[in-house]
């Protein structure tokens, strides 16, 4: 029998909250629920967990009511404390952990969801580590990479394919308290937070995205929702590849091609 594969990656801060990551989960369920309704093996891998696995059982949860009930999900650490102390949350087959890294322990998933981790790590880091992890993939398998604030009010994510290439960009802000666009340049994934600069794609993205805002201001009257619906409304408009519909807008959503702000 071979030995276990040595984890890649490096312990990360581990820092979670509840709900933390329940705009992406909500998203995952919503836009990547094809290959997992399709799956002989509905796994997903939450890469990453942190100090205590709340965002793994959270996840679990939600694609169990909104996907398929017998998704099964399994939480990969690093740090082998976190691992020892994550068991008391398991509920097999359904939700286990695991020591792991970006090579995802031997497992093949459908989905990773990878958060707060490459943010991490230099960005010369990224693209390698996509390339990792879309290896151990199941075909068609997908990888939802990204970043967030400690509550989960600004997030960013990366939706990247079996072939590690990224497909799209989705900022995704708590309309109820967001003063402007702008604060999401603060949680850019690290692919492109650097790269955030003039004369960019992400950094024009942001732009439009506050200067539609600032204009929208009249509509603020009828609550953030409908401000931000104008605003996305505006930046699609203008010629931006926008990809998802009003539905996911009034979310506060707005998910783009990874083409229109790749570095």
């Amino acid at each position: 029998m071979p030995p276990p594969r040595r984890p890649l990656g490096v312990v990360t801060r581990g820092t979670t909250n509840p709900n933390r990551l329940r705009r992406v989960d909500n998203w995952i369920a919503a836009r990547c629920a094809g290959p997992l309704l399709d799956a002989v093996d509905p796994l997903v891998v939450d890469l990453g967990y942190g100090a205590t696995p709340v965002t793994a059982v959270e996840l679990r949860a939600r694609l169990a009511a909104a996907v398929r009930p017998d998704v099964r999900v399994v939480g990969l650490e690093i740090d082998p404390v976190r691992v020892a102390a994550a068991a008391a949350a398991a509920d097999p087959p359904r939700l286990t952990f695991a020591r792991g890294g970006f090579e995802l322990a031997g497992l093949r998933p459908v989905l990773v969801r990878v958060f707060n981790v490459l943010r991490q790590y230099d960005e010369s880091a990224v693209g390698p580590a996509w390339r990792t992890m879309a290896g151990g993939l199941a075909p068609d398998g997908l990888i939802v990479e990204g970043t967030c604030d400690e509550l989960g009010r600004l997030a960013t994510w990366v939706l990247v394919d079996s072939s590690g290439q990224p497909r799209s960009l989705t900022l995704a802000p708590r309309l109820a308290t967001l003063e402007s666009p702008a604060a999401l340049a603060e949680r850019l994934p690290k692919a492109l937070i650097h790269h955030n600069v003039p004369g960019t794609g992400v950094h024009a993205l942001v732009r439009a995205l506050d200067d539609g805002w600032r204009d929208a201001a009249a509509y603020a009257t009828f609550g953030p929702r409908q401000r931000w619906l104008r605003t996305v409304t505006a930046v699609r408009d203008a010629g931006w590849p926008v990809l998802d519909r009003p539905a996911r807008w009034r979310l506060g959503e707005i998910t783009v091609a990874w083409s229109a702000v790749a570095p």
